[in-house]
This record gives C-alpha cells, structure tokens and sequence, in this order.
C-alpha cells in the first residue's frame, strides 16, 4: 500500500485520547472518524467521485491521503472512470497487479478550508455520538430483565419519563401500577423490559406492572432466592391489587414459604410496600396438580378436583357457601390461580356438579332406551358401568357385559344383539343420507359428533367442518336439540372443529 507519510501530527493524537476519555469511548471510533472526516474534506477537493482514503498513524497523528482505482478485465467493465481503470492501463503502473485488486496513488496532503474544517468536526462530533449510543445500548441492554432506579424527569401523556444516570428510561401508563401517581424528582424503582436500538439514541422501555418485577423484588428481600435455595416457579399478579405466587425449596430442609415471608412478614411487607399494598398470596409448589389447584384456590375449601389434561382445563367443585370466595372479587382469585397454572379453571358448586351430572346421564340414559328398546332401569345400569354408547355395548366382550348385576348371559346375548343390529342399521342409513345431503368427510372425523348429530347438522346447512367451526355453542345445542350435548361438550366440539385453523 503506497502512502505519502507526514510529518507528525501530535495534537491529532492529543485530541482523539481526549475525546475518548471524555465520552467514554473507544480511542479507535474517534480515529476512525477523524479519517471519515478527512476522506470528505479530500473528495471536496479531487471531486466525489473519486475513492479518495484517509489514514492517520495512531501513534504519531501523520496523515496519509490516497486515491484507490480498482482494476477491472476489460473497458466494458468501467462504471467510473475516475475510480476504475482496465488492467491494461494498470500494467503500465504495477505488471504484477491483477484483476479485482487497486492500484494506491499517494495524494498530497490537504490544507483544510472553513467549510472543510466545520465539516469535519460535523462527521466527528456525529461519529462520537453514535459512538456513545451504541456504548449506551450494549451496556442497556445487558440490563434487561434487571431491575434499576430513576429519577423522574417529566410526565408526557400519562407515560413518566426517567432520568436513569447516562440517559432516560420510559415508564409507559399501562406499566404503571394502578392509582399510582408520580411527580418530577421521585425515585422511583422499575423492572427493566425491553431495550431498543433507535436513530435518537436507546429507547430503555421499564414496567412495574408485570409479574417478573414482583419476582425480582423478592429475589432482592430473599436472600435464599438470590442464592437459588429457593425457587420462584410462577407469578400471577393483578397489578396494585392482588398477586399469587408458587415458590419451592431446593434444599427439603428450608420452609420456602416461610423464607418469602421473613421473620414476623418483614420480607413479604418490603414487596407488598413497593408495589402500592398488593396483595401477595405465596404458595408451596407442589408436582401434584390437584393439589397445587387447592393451595392457589386458598382461602376457599375445594371438595373435589377433576383434571383434563387433553383440553388443558380443570374443573373445581366447592360448596355453596365458598363459591364466591373461590371466584373472589370480580372473578379475581380463579382468574389469578388460573394464570398461575397456566390453564382454564371451571368452579362448580356441589349442587351445580350434582345437576350437570344428571344431566349427562339423563341424555345417555335416554340414547340406551331409544336405541335399545329397553327400560330405564337398565339403561341406569349400563351408564353405571361406564358405558356411554351403543357401539361401546356392541363391541365389549360379551362376558363384561355378563358380569353386570342383575344381567345373565341370555340378558347380556340380547343387548349385545340388539346393539349391533342398531349400529349396523345405523351406518348404512347414515351412508346414505350423508351422500344425499354432501356431508364433508372433515366434518366426520370430529370428535364427540356422532351419526345422529351429524345428520342434524347437515340438515341445518352444517356440512364441513368450518361451518362447524363458526357456530357459537348455544347454535350448536339449538341444531342439535335438547339432551344432545352438554354446555361443555359443545365448547370443546367447536374448539375441536377449529383446530385446524390454529395449526395453519
């Protein structure tokens, strides 16, 4: 590379550390603005479409100026002739140079001009602080997902706009807890959320609303979740108002209930006064689900817990009188253990449970008598042995069915018969109705449908399975008749029929 040295040039030197230190940036950023500065300066005065490059010597300040022609094959090739040159004409200057290679003319050094010189500082000052921004968003940036204190500055729109030390934060409303309200010059402490890289400088986005705040305010108060002897597993939090909480020990030894809370509840208060008196119900984890569901559900007494693990719900049957206290204010406890577990939770009274269930059996009850010819007292039998289809009696080996009290082998011989008579009359009929009628074959492969009700949909202009998928639940049992489905089964009908749209 041929470069023309010049004299040295100490103050150059003297003015990058400088500015480095000052700013708090890396010496090489400045140095490599001063050049972008001088390459400038030098296209004003070879003209810009030269690659005209400039390089100062870090140690002494010299500059170099110099002129860079890329070589090319041929003439045809040539997009600027002030910047290219075809390697023929190259060959009179280096016959070892080769194609896609650059042919370096030192330049006499510029005396720079006003306008030269303010431009120059422009491009520095400009490089600086672009320098600066980048430093501010690395080391921001590392704080995501970190709590830090501000200072707040002004209030714009609703949104608090923090003094962080380097540089400002923004604490948007819907951050904001809830009936909180600020003034300019209060501390104030925030979960930092997200960081952004933007022309302006970092935008530094914090919030004390969502749950992750509440967890590391802990970790700070709890010495053993600092440690990681204890582990938050989970946090619900209805911000200002209400939160809960699912903590476990790592070591079987340490009360991790016990550690959140802190000697006569000092720990747990520090949270609780930080977060405006938000309620904060800590919670032992537990693997079993039903009895995680209790301890969140707490201070209501659960009678009983029924898991659906496919349908990710869970249903909760309570007495009367602790109905509103599992649901809570405006829905508020269940919403929050429902959050917590991270699934649907359905409260049930006793009463209620008792009714939905003869319900059930009413509707099977009557498809065994209809289908079977037989009378309600053996259609109660069958259901209280599990049996909630005719094709299920058809297909069970017929010593099961020989087995139920008050059934002999003969009884059993008959239902059985019956049944499949039923079921293979059934099908054909359905074969050919379904022909008739352009029922989809999507629409069959849904599950809890069966012939019956697939027929009742068609005849009411449901033939695929997004027509299916956009009926509400109470279309469907209307199309379907009474005693069909429950509430329940049509929901997860519909939601079974829509799957297919969530999977695209």
């Amino acid at each position: 590379m041929q470069n023309i040295e010049n004299m040295p040039r100490p103050e150059i030197v003297l003015v990058a550390d400088t500015v480095a230190r000052e700013k708090n940036i890396d010496r090489e950023d400045v140095f490599e603005a001063m050049e972008i500065a001088i390459q400038k300066a030098g296209r004003s005065r070879y003209g810009f479409e030269h690659d005209i490059r400039a390089h100062i010597d870090r140690k002494t300040g010299a500059i170099a100026l110099s002129r860079y022609r890329e070589v090319v094959a041929s003439a045809e090739e040539i997009e600027n002739e002030a910047a290219q040159l075809t390697l023929e004409d190259a060959k009179a200057y280096d016959k070892n140079i080769k194609v896609g290679e650059f042919l370096i003319d030192a330049l006499p050094p510029i005396d720079f001009g006003r306008i030269a010189a303010q431009t120059a500082k422009q491009v520095i000052v400009q490089k600086v602080r672009d320098a600066e921004r980048n430093k501010q968003y690395e080391e921001y940036k590392e704080k995501i997902g970190t709590i830090i204190n501000g200072t707040v500055k002004r209030i714009e729109f609703g949104n608090v706009v923090l003094d962080i030390g380097k540089t400002e934060a923004v604490l948007r409303r819907d951050e904001i807890i809830p009936r909180e309200k600020f003034k300019n010059g209060d501390r104030i402490r925030a979960y930092v959320l997200d960081v952004r890289k933007e022309n302006r400088g970092p935008q530094i986005f914090l919030s004390r609303t969502c749950p992750e705040f509440l967890a590391k305010l802990f970790a700070s108060e709890v010495p053993e979740i600092y440690d990681g002897i204890v582990k938050i597993v989970n946090v619900a939090r209805d911000p200002g108002s209400k939160a809960k909480m699912t903590v476990k020990a790592e070591d079987m030894t340490i009360d991790a209930v016990g550690a959140c809370v802190g000697l006569r509840g000092i720990r747990v208060q520090a949270v609780v006064n930080e977060l405006q008196g938000e309620k904060i119900d800590i919670i032992p984890y537990s693997e079993d689900k039903a009895q995680l569901i209790v301890s969140a559900l707490a201070p209501a007494e659960v009678s009983k817990v029924v898991l659906d693990e496919e349908n990710n719900r869970i249903e909760v049957v309570v007495p009367q009188e602790q109905f509103s206290i599992a649901i809570g204010r405006r829905g508020q406890n269940v919403k929050l253990a429902s959050q917590l577990l991270g699934c649907d939770i359905d409260v049930l009274t006793e009463e209620q449970e008792q009714e939905r269930r003869s319900n059930e059996n009413k509707v099977r009850s009557q498809r065994f008598m209809e289908a079977l010819d037989v009378d309600e007292m053996i259609a109660h039998l069958l259901i209280a042995e599990g049996f909630s289809t005719v094709d299920e009696i058809a297909m069970v080996d017929l010593s099961e069915l020989a087995e139920i009290e008050g059934f002999d082998e003969d009884v059993a011989a008959e239902l059985q018969s019956r049944a499949k008579e039923y079921v293979a009359k059934r099908n054909a009929e359905f074969e050919k109705q379904s022909k008739s009628l352009g029922i989809d074959e999507s629409l069959q492969e849904i599950e809890g449908l069966d012939q019956d009700m697939l027929l009742k949909l068609a005849n009411g202009g449901i033939k695929t399975r997004d027509d299916l998928a956009d009926l509400a639940a109470d279309e469907l049992l209307e199309i379907l008749g009474e005693n069909s489905l429950t509430e329940m089964e049509a929901n997860k009908v519909i939601m079974a029929a829509r799957a297919h749209w969530f999977a695209e």
